[in-house]
């Protein structure tokens, strides 16, 4: 069993942990919804893998 590492397979586990940081520190929820659109706005048109 191999296991690949690329942003597609990171994003869920990336959305986990920011939905998680979200709710400890709310103030700062704007900026993680911004970053994670933008990381997966690049998966989606092909520019990051």
């Amino acid at each position: 069993m191999t296991l690949s590492f690329s942003l597609k397979n990171i994003l869920p586990i990336l959305a986990l942990i920011l939905g998680i940081a979200s709710i400890v520190a709310p103030r700062f929820l704007n900026v993680f919804v911004a970053i994670f659109l933008i990381a997966f706005a690049l998966v989606g048109f092909g520019l990051l893998r």
